[in-house]
């Protein structure tokens, strides 16, 4: 028995070899467990952000076991949206993952600690960590209900990863311990990416039909790159591409198509880049060709070929028989003549208006495809199909040739890996000493401006101009040899303060210079928020006119005010959610509020500590005045304050639908979707009058010189009848804390919605927060389904701000919703825009959204 086994493991490695029997993996198939509870997967291999004790660490997280204390349990409490602690999975190779499993610690009746909710992230490199979402862009998963049940949790789609974290999520603060375990199998195929033109949108019906990768894990902008998506999802379309295997979808989601009157060459260029150079035998691309709607195949391919670094020059090029009298989808197969390449670029012809593909898969002499062979029935979940072990009859005088010639094609494979990598490091070394070249001439020229600067403004101490100078010497452009966005955060100007403190904390203002005001160039107002954040950055002019005046908001008794929920805390106060009886003989008539005399209101208290010092009950009291001065109806204003006794309070309007960002998220688009899922909806025309009443109050804020420098969904606030006003709570809220970058566990930069800069160079103006309503209006066009630039890390956000500074048209920018009209998107791109000068005025903004609006 044992030597069939060994005869049965030999046939599987040649298999992997040799062997390329099917076009696709199949996910109804490819359903084993990868080895966490049957002990495959190693103890090395399983790691942990931390771990309460020992005997709860990362290596006892294995479903289904009892060992240690039974499971694994982050060392504190996990926070609601924490997002800081996981549970980490390194298969050692890309695998197809189609099912996961979690349990809770049970510990024979002693532990009763689970997660009700959890998030997946997971990597093919260890670099790039991509959030799981399913296909109606949900991330969270709903996990367990108690200690002791597993529950199995299909990915739709499923995901192809190397490395997978289990991200615990809850509403509230609890324990958590989590045993986990994955299913699927070995991605043999070996693509790792494809780069393609970003799908289009048909108007054969009644309603648009969105062609586009919609599940595609890469950066999506005029193109997809680095990623892959539904042409490798084991899914293939139906012959009628309205029609889709996934239930609750739109038309159209099998497939992604392209226009012919896009591409004027009349191709459309896909490149593929795979884990290693292999030997091509075969390509299968899954295509419609429904003509009678003016879709065909390709009728022709060209494919280039890159081994190691080079693209070779002689291509391959083939046409298949076009097909004019079955409708039905199909297999293209085309030759690729054992080419060896670790890459390939290939180009597809149109045959008429349109080409929709849903899969295409390679075949090479170095893949065994997922669904011929299974691994032996051990520990399937009790809901997967079990499969049948393939059985292989073997002529045993055969095997020492067959290891023979397999040991001779490892000593090549060797040698090929030896060779490739040699040429990546002479590549790097070369690319970091024309880094260096290109850091040392940045380096300099921003010198120069520090000296400029220091020059017009000889008038300052001499410690001022130091400051000013150090500021800048310490700017340097971001590189592909970055490694340490410590050291870059520690260097940039809002960090030059100690890193105790939220760099929020520090504003910075001017007057307007050139029609732009350049904020970090002039008297600084520090005004410290009672949640380490301030509203806004105001001039030192401006502030001193402000603060001159008498306050006009009236005492308000602290017993008529019943406090509900905290929405956040900072170093110096709090924010509380509170209900006000009697507020209404509080409002003067400004406020248009139709609330009874004897309804309570809800409003939000910010508090300051008794034991706050004295410089931060001083800034409380000038941002009282302040916030007094404010009237806008997209402003939240300042209702009442209690400050005859300890502790200060100043009272705002809060609206009762919330945040705009929890508001929209509950939400759904008009349209067939929406009907299916029951959903509340918002029209287009809604969105673009909630955009417009934003770049209404942001006008304001501008036109007294304010920058309001933490502008997004989560701190504008809805009322009745899609009513927006403009507040500040967002940051400290913990609901948001993931959209701000930390610093030794706090809460500091909003940093994907900042302007490249303000994290570079700590200019906050106007200007950069036009930049910011760009991405809220993002936001607000994908209903706050996502995070911006969800598919890079806090640290690839900031290396794309190093791309904007240096401006070799290689920054990333935001892709353009679904829902979204190419005039909307344009408007976008131009709050984007590198230079600070050529961005929109609020009030260009404004009418252009009232334009859409009406």
């Amino acid at each position: 028995m044992k030597r069939l086994w060994n005869v049965h493991l030999l046939l599987l490695i040649l298999h992997f070899l040799f062997g390329a029997v099917t076009s696709q993996v199949n996910p109804g198939v490819c359903r084993y467990p990868l080895g966490m509870s049957g002990g495959q997967i190693q103890d090395e291999d399983i790691s942990a952000s931390s771990q309460w004790s020992e005997s709860t660490a990362a290596r006892y997280g294995r479903l289904d076991f009892e060992e240690g204390d039974g499971a694994w349990c982050p060392e504190i409490t996990v926070e609601p949206d924490s997002l800081k602690e996981f549970l980490q999975i390194d298969l050692r190779s890309l695998h197809f993952i189609t099912l996961v499993g979690t349990q809770g610690r049970h510990a024979g009746g002693i532990g009763n600690e689970f997660a009700q909710m959890y998030k997946i992230k997971y990597s093919r490199d260890g670099s790039r960590w991509i959030s799981w979402r399913n296909r109606q862009g949900k991330q969270v998963i709903e996990g367990n209900r108690n200690a002791y049940d597993i529950v199995l949790k299909d990915l739709e789609p499923p995901i192809i990863a190397r490395f997978v974290r289990f991200m615990p999520v809850t509403d509230h603060s609890m324990n958590v311990c989590m045993r986990v375990e994955l299913y699927g199998c070995e991605w043999l195929d070996g693509l790792v990416s494809y780069n393609a033109p970003a799908g289009e949108q048909m108007n054969l019906l009644s309603h648009p039909v969105y062609v586009n990768d919609s599940v595609y894990d890469g950066a999506v902008i005029h193109s997809m790159t680095e990623g892959l998506g539904q042409l490798t999802d084991g899914v293939c379309g139906l012959d009628d591409f309205t029609h889709s295997h996934v239930y609750n979808v739109w038309p159209g989601y099998d497939y992604v198509g392209w226009n012919n009157e896009s591409f004027p060459n009349g191709f459309v260029e896909i490149m593929f880049e795979f884990d290693r150079t292999r030997n091509f035998t075969t390509m299968k691309v899954h295509c419609n060709n429904m003509f009678s709607r003016h879709i065909k195949a390709f009728r022709q391919v060209t494919c280039y070929f890159r081994s190691e670094s080079d693209w070779e020059s002689t291509p391959l090029s083939f046409s298949p028989v076009v097909d004019e009298k079955n409708p039905s989808a199909r297999f293209v197969t085309v030759n690729l003549a054992n080419h060896m390449a670790s890459a390939i670029k290939c180009q597809f012809y149109f045959a008429d208006a349109w080409m929709l593909f849903s899969e295409i898969t390679f075949q090479s002499d170095t893949a065994m495809y997922n669904t011929t062979l299974a691994p032996p029935k051990t520990g399937l979940p009790p809901n997967i199909p079990p499969e049948e072990d393939p059985t292989h009859k073997v002529d045993d005088s055969n095997t020492r040739i067959l290891i023979g010639c397999l040991v001779a094609i490892i000593f090549i494979l060797v040698a090929i890996i030896v060779i490739i990598l040699w040429r990546q490091v002479w590549q790097k070394m070369l690319e970091k000493a024309s880094r260096r070249m290109l850091d040392d001439e940045l380096t300099a020229s921003l010198s120069i401006q520090s000296e400029t600067f220091a020059y017009n403004h000889n008038q300052s101490s001499t410690t001022s101009e130091q400051e000013s100078s150090s500021t800048y010497e310490r700017i340097f452009p971001l590189g592909p040899d970055y490694q340490e966005p410590s050291r870059l955060i520690c260097k940039l100007p809002e960090f030059a303060q100690s890193s105790e403190e939220p760099a929020s904390t520090s504003t910075a203002a001017t007057v307007i210079q050139d029609g732009v005001p350049h904020y970090a160039e002039a008297d600084i107002v520090n005004l410290q928020g009672v949640t380490g954040s301030n509203t806004y950055a105001i001039p030192a002019l401006t502030m001193d006119l402000l603060s001159g005046k008498d306050v006009v908001v009236e005492e308000f008794p602290r017993k008529l005010l019943t406090f509900k929920e905290k929405l956040g805390e900072g170093q110096f106060g709090e924010v509380h959610l509170c209900e006000a009886e009697g507020m209404q003989e509080f409002m003067n008539q400004e406020f248009l509020f139709d609330i009874p005399e004897d309804q309570l209101v809800l409003v939000a208290v910010k508090m300051l500590r008794s034991d706050a010092n004295k410089n931060a009950r001083n800034d409380f009291l000038k941002e009282i005045k302040i916030m007094s001065r404010l009237k806008d109806p997209n402003i939240i204003r300042l209702l009442a304050v209690c400050i005859y006794s300890d502790p200060l309070c100043m009272i705002t309007e809060y609206m009762e639908n919330g945040d705009l960002n929890q508001f929209l998220s509950r939400h759904e688009p008009e349209g067939q979707l929406a009907l299916l899922s029951n959903a509340p909806t918002v029209s287009f025309s809604n969105l673009c009058y909630m955009a417009a009443q934003i770049a209404s109050g942001m006008k304001y804020l501008s036109s007294l010189n304010f920058v309001h420098r933490d502008l997004a969904t989560r701190n504008c606030l809805v009322g009745k009848n899609f009513t927006i006003k403009i507040a500040d709570f967002g940051m400290s809220r913990n609901l948001y804390s993931g959209d701000y970058y930390r610093i030794q566990g706090r809460a500091v930069l909003p940093i994907r919605w900042m302007s490249w800069e303000s994290i570079l160079l700590g200019k906050f103006t106007t200007a950069s927060d036009v930049w910011a309503f760009g991405v809220t209006l993002w936001e607000i066009l994908n209903f706050c389904k996502e995070q911006p630039y969800s598919q890079l890390t806090d640290e690839q956000v900031i290396e794309n701000t190093g791309e904007f500074f240096r401006d070799q048209k290689r920054q990333i920018y935001l892709p353009q919703p679904v829902l979204c009209p190419d005039s909307l998107y344009k408007i976008m791109l131009s709050c984007w825009r590198r230079n600070a000068k050529e961005r929109p005025a609020f009030q260009e903004i404004h009418r252009a959204l009232l334009d859409l609006h009406a």
